[in-house]
């Protein structure tokens, strides 16, 4: 009689997240969940914040299981209770942590219970600083943590410099992304409704409109830039509490008919595909979403050296990098590029290659799919092709 063989239990994964708003932590869960490797995994996600937002309701729609839980003022003890009542409940193998807080809270949750715990950081607020009074709660929480994973060499470094965690134990995974895919159609009526003409040079960027993202630097650059070729128009597509200040900032500036402000959209891609070129002027980064999403596109870029921007970009080569803050050398970075059409198609064409390359989505998912495995001893055989 021939061997039955013996059916596995899927890996059950649960994610925690401060919620599942737009955001870049949020995609990445979001490609994630997309991936059960015929039945091997299968996913969880619970917002601790008591909020569920767009993507969240998305992976529900999709089956993926996503709960809500509330945190409280100050150290919430009851949260931790909470998770442990759900890691157990729903029988978890592994507890994936996104961002610091979650860590914190899913860590001390999973302890008492067989799951493992991953934790993984996304980014790094500006100006990173020493947290002498996380030194202890950090070396606990990395004993109960059996892998670290920064989305970034300069973020694994920050995490070994400003949270004392042990470098040689956090594993660099890069964001991944779906190359975007456009209807040429409604990028040409788009750009018919922003009464850009064919002859206009369009720069822009997509993003949140907070000061991190330094948003009002890339005006004066541009105001900079405008001054010398008035056939440009820079969009800013994004929302957030600065809006207000940089549409003020534009009209001091003298260009306020030259940019637009489009707020939140739907639709980024559309917008990001009318573009010539891509503005990234942050003061800090992890692995900048929007920034791959453009290059999957084949645009070039000019972009600040923040946090994980420059293992991105190529300068010279995908794009020019400016140091963080400048604005004579951003705005000499889109000077060098609109000077010479020639280098700006082919820096276009090199991102698309390294994008490609480097930081396709089904990489990304076939790296976690694997840690995930390893931690329960299990075969870490993985594709990383999404299920749906």
């Amino acid at each position: 009689m021939a061997d039955v063989e013996t059916p596995v239990k899927p890996i059950r994964v649960l994610h925690v997240t401060f919620n599942m708003s737009f955001g870049g932590t949020e995609a990445v869960i979001r490609e994630l969940t997309a991936r059960n490797e015929k039945g091997r995994v299968e996913h969880q996600v619970v917002c601790i914040d008591g909020n569920v937002g767009a993507i969240g309701e998305q992976l529900r729609e999709r089956g993926v299981p996503v709960l809500v839980l509330k945190r409280r003022p100050g150290f919430d003890t009851g949260l931790i209770a909470a998770l442990r009542d759900t890691i157990r409940g729903r029988q978890i193998d592994v507890v994936h942590c996104h961002q610091y807080t979650p860590w914190v809270y899913g860590c001390l949750g999973s302890v008492g219970t067989p799951a493992r715990v991953i934790f993984t950081e996304h980014g790094r607020f500006h100006p990173d600083r020493y947290r002498y009074k996380a030194v202890l709660v950090n070396r606990v929480l990395a004993i109960l943590t059996r892998q670290m994973v920064a989305i970034s060499a300069a973020t694994r470094d920050a995490l070994a410099r400003y949270e004392f965690l042990p470098r040689r134990r956090i594993k660099v995974i890069y964001n991944g992304i779906q190359p975007l895919e456009v209807d040429s159609g409604l990028v040409d009526r788009l750009r018919a409704e922003l009464n850009l003409d064919s002859d206009v040079f369009v720069m822009g960027t997509v993003a949140r409109l907070d000061p991190v993202k330094n948003q009002a630097m890339m005006l004066e650059a541009f105001a900079r830039v405008h001054g010398q070729h008035p056939k440009t128009r820079l969009v800013i597509v994004g929302d957030g509490p600065e809006r207000q200040k940089l549409e003020d900032k534009a009209a001091t500036l003298g260009v306020a008919e030259s940019v637009i402000f489009t707020g939140f959209s739907e639709t980024p891609a559309l917008y990001l595909a009318l573009m010539d070129l891509f503005l990234l002027s942050s003061d800090s980064e992890g692995t900048s979403m929007t920034l791959l999403e453009a290059m999957s596109l084949g645009l070039p870029v000019v972009a600040t050296s923040a946090g994980g921007t420059p293992e991105i970009v190529d300068h010279g080569v995908t794009g020019m990098l400016a140091p963080v803050g400048d604005c004579h050398a951003f705005a000499s970075g889109i000077e060098a590029l609109l000077s010479n059409p020639e280098q700006l198609e082919a820096q276009g064409a090199a991102g698309r290659v390294k994008f490609e390359k480097h930081y396709s989505v089904g990489s990304m998912a076939r790296q976690y799919l694997e840690c995930y495995a390893r931690l329960l001893g299990r075969p870490a055989s993985f594709t990383g092709e999404p299920h749906v």
